[in-house]
């Protein structure tokens, strides 16, 4: 194809040719030297450096240092991690996975050490460049295989990074062969109302000449629902409601994006799950190939989010959230009383964990409520339908 891969310098994750002079970069960082202290207790640094600089390629470095890693997150701060990959018709091919979005670093990393317990390969990530709030972070990333999502550009610049990116993923599926993470959205679902952007759809597009069935056929897309029992940021984001609803020009500060990440790495998640829906190829090449874009990335968007929303798996909070938002019990046979109480409890624990000024309890229980009960209405929508 002869394509001119130069342009993806600055995106793209490290070839693993230049991963010594990185790794040296990193181990001369006292930042990124404080936070692997942190990740490793156990490890004396030199140590760490040494194993580190022992992995020659991107991959050995992913399975011998952030495997491990992930599993202790996963085996600490959760009730057991699991996966579901059955509806991929092969484990060769490269598929382009789209998840909605619940934690910035443990959504893409789950699904690399699951993909890895299954044989498959793992991804590389698609992550805002807004998150790399330092230069370490910012290489560290491309290490583990990230390519960087440029935000905060100006109109003209945006169009010029999409097209760009979406050139760089169409090349690694169709010639690297290598399957990708996206998140349906840019940033989290603060109510975890699962919509897929119709941008993120119209970014994939660009980077093939043609038409948008074609380019979008030839990308493998597999949507993959994530379900976290619970999500240790729902406090968080239920006073970020708050402090918007109180002051419409309410910003997060850096200090508040990294107590997020904090909190989603070493937060209480109860169970979670990873469950593969089916590439949406064969329905894609079912739509009205002739009509204008503006009709069909919606049907594009609809096919993504049905196969998100169907394959949820619901837990006994859920049912619980959602009988307690309309005062029912329709849902009681899906809980037990003690399931019910210690749901309530967990809610009650939360809400105490707000510092606010003029903390408004209804408002704030109601909006952690809905967090739950959210993906439960769209999986019932979507069986529906």
């Amino acid at each position: 194809m002869g394509m001119n891969t130069t342009e993806f310098d600055e995106i793209r994750p490290y070839h693993d040719e230049e991963l010594p002079q990185i790794y040296e970069e990193l181990i001369a960082d006292p930042a990124f030297r404080n936070m692997v202290a942190v990740a490793f207790p156990d490890i004396p640094f030199d140590q760490f450096a040494a194993k580190m600089r022992q992995c020659k390629t991107k991959s050995e470095l992913q399975r011998q240092l952030v495997y491990r890693l992930m599993w202790m997150f996963a085996n600490n701060f959760s009730d057991g991690l699991t996966g579901d990959f059955t509806s991929l018709p092969s484990k060769e091919a490269a598929y382009t996975f789209i998840t909605n979005h619940r934690d910035i670093i443990l959504d893409s990393g789950f699904l690399s050490i699951l993909l890895l317990d299954n044989g498959m390969e793992t991804v590389e990530i698609a992550i805002g460049d807004n998150l790399l709030v330092y230069p370490w972070i910012k290489k560290l990333v491309r290490v583990v295989k990230s390519f960087i999502v440029q935000r905060g550009l100006t109109m003209r610049q945006i169009l010029e990074s999409s097209a760009r990116m979406s050139r760089y993923m169409h090349y690694t599926i169709t010639e690297k062969k290598h399957s990708i993470w996206i998140a349906q959205r840019e940033g989290r679902a603060k109510d975890s109302n699962d919509r897929t952007q119709e941008s993120i759809v119209k970014m994939i597009a660009m980077g093939k000449e043609g038409n948008m069935i074609d380019s979008l056929t030839e990308m493998n897309i597999t949507p993959l629902a994530l379900s976290y029992e619970y999500d240790p940021c729902d406090f968080l984001k239920a006073k970020e409601f708050q402090q918007k609803r109180d002051d419409a020009t309410f910003k997060k500060s850096q200090q508040d994006d990294l107590e997020n990440m904090k909190t989603g790495l070493i937060g209480y998640k109860g169970r979670v799950h990873l469950q593969t829906g089916t590439c949406i190829t064969g329905e894609l090449q079912k739509l009205d190939r002739t009509l204008p874009k503006a009709e069909l990335v919606p049907q594009v968007v609809s096919l993504i989010d049905t196969q998100i929303h169907r394959n949820y798996r619901m837990y006994p909070g859920n049912y619980v959230a959602l009988d307690l938002l309309n005062d029912s019990n329709i849902f009681a046979s899906h809980y037990s009383l003690k399931e019910k109480a210690r749901f309530e409890e967990y809610i009650n624990g939360q809400l105490d964990k707000i510092d606010l000024p003029n903390k408004d309890i209804p408002f704030l229980r109601h909006k952690l409520l809905l967090m739950y009960a959210n993906p439960l209405k769209n999986y019932l929508a979507a069986l529906k339908g």
